[in-house]
């Protein structure tokens, strides 16, 4: 009876799996770590040798080693202070005379003719009997051997892209870039006359860049290039200026993007007949303060729209119209600034003649240039002393800083 039910015990479901199981596990586990200490021996086996190597220290020159060295010729040198001090004391019988001579004073100069021969630096005097006699090292004459000297290259001055370009073809080219910029440069492109408009901050930058190009490409038209108000507009200047007249917000008929680059075209051709000597640039004062009058009064424009806390009809200035108003001075600035350089340029005989004017011109472009790198996230409208930033009072400091600055620049050359 007990051995029947111990024959049911093993043949159990599971009890023979189960015992598989773990010897196989045992197993598994032995031979995994008998790998890990066969690894490590063979490792530690391997690197021993380098380490110990590595790792012994030099040992002493025994007494033989040292009588050996000391039986050598003296003529090399010791290897240490005591192995010389040693070599000394035996080797009594070595006098001073058995020494190499030193070479006669003539043997001191180089020989004449030998370009090959480089001087070497003198050899330091053995201290307190330390070292063998050295042999003195020839000692070059000064100024024996020396070659000329190669003649110093004039010192370069600086590059001066304007020199050989005629007067006129920066001012052309400051026109072109910033209108050509929002027209082909710009993703997108020309956006105010868009159908679905998303985009209303670059749409007043665009704008703004619109009006200081306009109103310099009239008086490049009606006073810069001619000689006095009998003389015959230039042809393709007259043609950028009506082009860009066209309403910016038109859709069609005529579209404003083509007669925008129409009016670019004209100015090419323009700055091209410049290049070939066939138009005119007359820098007279007469014809920059215009120019200077006109960036003032759009200045004085943008800084009012800055600035006030009202519109014309009695309500307060919205959060809406308070980015339209930023932007739009913004490409102000950013247009202006770019003419505002040439005219340092291609104006600077007339600047030059009027003292002051050069630093009045310079402040005048660095307003411009402080408002046109504002770049908020958001353009916040709060109260002047208030937590929330007023970023039209921001942007109307470095406009009025400009528009200061030109009037000044006007009165001058006035004078």
């Amino acid at each position: 009876m007990d051995q029947g039910s111990d024959n049911n015990k093993e043949n159990k479901p599971g009890a023979g799996f189960t015992a598989y199981l773990f010897k196989r596990v045992v197993l598994a586990v032995f031979l995994i770590a008998a790998v890990l200490v066969g690894l490590s021996v063979g490792i530690d086996y391997f690197q021993k040798p380098k380490i110990a190597q590595q790792a012994l220290p030099q040992k002493a020159p025994s007494r033989l080693a040292l009588e050996r060295v000391e039986e050598r010729p003296t003529a090399s040198v010791p290897h240490n202070r005591e192995t010389a001090a040693r070599s000394l004391q035996n080797n009594g019988t070595q006098t001073q005379a058995e020494a190499p001579a030193a070479p006669p004073a003539a043997a001191q100069l180089p020989v004449e003719g030998r370009a090959d021969q480089q001087p070497a630096s003198p050899a330091a005097a053995p201290a307190n009997g330390d070292h063998a006699p050295v042999k003195p090292v020839p000692q070059p004459v000064p100024g024996a051997h020396e070659p000329p000297a190669a003649p110093q290259p004039p010192h370069a001055s600086p590059a001066q892209p304007d020199t050989f370009r005629p007067i006129g073809v920066s001012f052309a080219e400051a026109v072109i870039a910033p209108i050509d910029h929002e027209l082909n440069d710009r993703f997108w492109g020309w956006r105010p006359n868009d159908i679905i408009n998303v985009t209303d901050n670059v749409n007043q930058f665009q704008l703004g860049v619109l009006e200081v190009t306009r109103r310099t490409v009239v008086q490049l038209t009606e006073r810069i290039s001619r000689t006095g108000y009998n003389d015959a507009f230039d042809r393709n200047l007259e043609n950028a200026m009506n082009y860009l007249m066209i309403r910016a917000g038109s859709y069609w008929f005529p579209s404003p993007e083509a007669k925008y680059k129409e009016s670019v075209d004209e100015l090419v051709k323009y700055k091209n007949n410049l290049l070939a000597g066939k138009a005119r640039f007359y820098i007279r004062t007469d014809n920059l303060i215009p120019l200077l009058a006109a960036y003032e009064d759009l200045l004085g424009s943008s800084d009012e729209n800055l600035v006030k806390l009202k519109e014309a009809d009695g309500s307060q200035v919205s959060f809406f119209s308070a980015d339209d108003y930023f932007y739009y001075a913004k490409g102000v600035a950013s247009a202006m600034a770019t003419v505002l350089e040439a005219v340092e340029r291609d104006f600077s005989t007339t600047l030059e003649n009027r003292r002051g004017s050069n630093e009045l011109l310079h402040h005048a472009i660095s307003s411009c240039r402080r408002a046109a790198v504002l770049d908020p996230w958001i353009v916040f409208n709060g109260d002047l002393d208030g937590i929330l930033a007023n970023h039209r009072a921001h942007m109307a400091a470095p406009i009025s800083h400009a528009r200061f600055y030109l009037g000044q620049l006007i009165k001058t050359l006035s004078t």
